[in-house]
């Protein structure tokens, strides 16, 4: 019996399947595992549903565009290395690779830099809506407000207008894909040179992709005669690099969401931009940068380092969702710094990043925790030494994520297993109970849970209608 036993054993061990019992009833079910993975509907056999906050342990899509290792610190594109990729590529080659699965032959990319090229002038009345921006609007705010209005001038490529099926043509698909990536650019271009209180550029069709980028942003009297510096060209294509795609992150994750209710490419691409928005993903450049400038000195680091570890400080560019030893973004960053340094001076900020990351580095408070640099932590030094605005950093990150959220858009559409998204929940509120009227009420909410902000020059007012109590800020 002990022999049958253990043959049983070893029969259970080599079938590609999970066996899960209930320990409140006893019941015992048996769940396919394919590709590492079990289905989570699988699990209503047992009445129940897996539980995951924030996605931490949950596959949502088959995908083949880009492959991360976040133990091996390992990232690939469409298999190939990003370090191979960044020595060797070009942006526009790489959002090729990324969007039709192989890299181009030297007519395709050049095909395709023409494309994007064509694709880069913006409709008049969308240049009208970004010159009526205030001149302190926020770049990402202009640019998802942009993106959400790009999807009123092309209603041919709507579903909700042209039909339901319209997204299954590939050349209606692709030439979507090409207005953003075009527009892209330009439209980040104005947003600077609003905020600057500047006339608008054309885009150049005598410059490559980002080479036509800084033209847009910096031309002024001297037109098409100005020339972007080669080597502030390469650093910013390599960074385009570097950011093109991350898989299923907060932003990409947004653009699966919206695209899966078969809205237009425009509100999911804007949705994926106000993702990013937020300074845990593609503020946190500019969230590293402001606190380098909190520091202030090398000579600050080590009590910012104490107070990190007593919780009263945030230490921002260190550490990774999803890389566990190193960024492999992070050492390419960091020598681009001084290349570019090289150019445009030193940073002063540059030796207070040095130290903190050598602080963090060598401290057993950060090496426990897995707490690195990430590509955060140099490439807003890399953009301020360019001469970017702070709050420009972030847009600066949405140009090259279009090539990844595109494909990722496109893999989706087609994905035989797409549907709408819709996750559920834990809901822990009340049972059923019967509705009140209002004289029979009591009052169950503290007023403070209702007060809000009032503006300092609304004391007038509240103080003619007899408002007391409110807080002004």
């Amino acid at each position: 019996m002990h022999r049958i036993g253990v043959l049983a054993q070893h029969v259970a061990a080599n079938k590609d399947s999970l066996s899960v019992t209930d320990n409140r009833t006893g019941k015992t079910v048996e769940i396919p595992i394919k590709d590492k993975t079990v289905q989570a509907t699988a699990f209503k056999q047992l009445g129940l549903k897996t539980y995951d906050p924030g996605y931490m342990g949950t596959i949502c899509c088959t995908s083949k565009i880009s492959f991360i290792d976040g133990d091996k610190g390992i990232l690939r594109y469409r298999g190939i290395p990003i370090e191979q990729l960044a020595e060797n590529s070009s942006f526009p080659e790489v959002g090729f690779l990324l969007l039709h699965g192989e890299l181009p032959s030297k007519d395709q990319l050049t095909s395709f830099e023409k494309d994007l090229g064509r694709h880069g002038t913006v409709h008049k009345d969308l240049a009208s809506m970004m010159a009526n921006f205030r001149h302190n609007a926020h770049p990402m705010g202009m640019l998802v407000a942009s993106l959400a209005a790009m999807g009123t001038l092309y209603p041919e490529a709507n579903p909700a207008l042209a039909g339901q099926g319209v997204y299954k043509d590939k050349a209606v698909r692709y030439k979507q894909i090409l207005r953003i990536m075009g527009k892209a650019t330009t439209i980040a271009a104005m947003t600077y040179r609003q905020r600057q209180g500047q006339p608008f550029n054309f885009p150049n069709a005598d410059m490559g992709y980002t080479e036509n980028f800084l033209y847009m942003m910096d031309a002024n009297h001297e037109g098409t005669a100005y020339k972007p510096h080669p080597t502030l060209v390469k650093a910013l294509d390599i960074l385009f690099i570097l950011h093109a795609e991350h898989e299923l992150n907060c932003s990409t994750s947004a653009m699966r969401h919206l695209a899966s209710s078969n809205v237009d490419v425009y509100s999911a691409a804007s949705a994926a931009a106000g993702a990013l928005y937020g300074p845990r993903h593609g503020g946190a450049n500019e969230a590293v940068l402001r606190m380098l400038e909190k520091i202030g000195t090398a000579d600050n680091v080590a009590a910012f380092i104490a107070k990190v570890k007593d919780r009263k400080e945030m230490l921002m560019g260190f550490g990774h969702r999803v890389y566990k030893n190193f960024d492999p973004r992070a050492t390419i960053v960091k020598n681009l710094a001084f290349k570019v340094f090289e150019v445009t001076g030193k940073d002063e900020l540059i030796e207070v990043a040095m130290k903190l990351e050598k602080a963090a580095l060598t401290d057993e408070f950060f090496i426990k925790r897995k707490l690195y640099p990430n590509v955060d932590f140099y490439s807003g030094l890399i953009y301020k030494a360019m001469g970017f605005p702070t709050d420009m950093f972030p847009v600066l990150f949405a140009i090259p994520r279009f090539a990844g959220w595109l494909s990722h858009w496109q893999e989706w559409t087609i994905d035989p297993e797409n549907r709408i998204y819709r996750p559920f929940q834990n809901y822990q509120g009340y049972d059923s109970r019967d509705y009140v009227k209002i004289d029979g009420r009591k009052q169950q909410i503290d007023d403070k849970d209702t007060a809000y902000a009032r503006n300092i020059y609304s004391r007038r007012r509240d103080a003619a209608r007899n408002d007391v109590g409110k807080t002004y800020g």
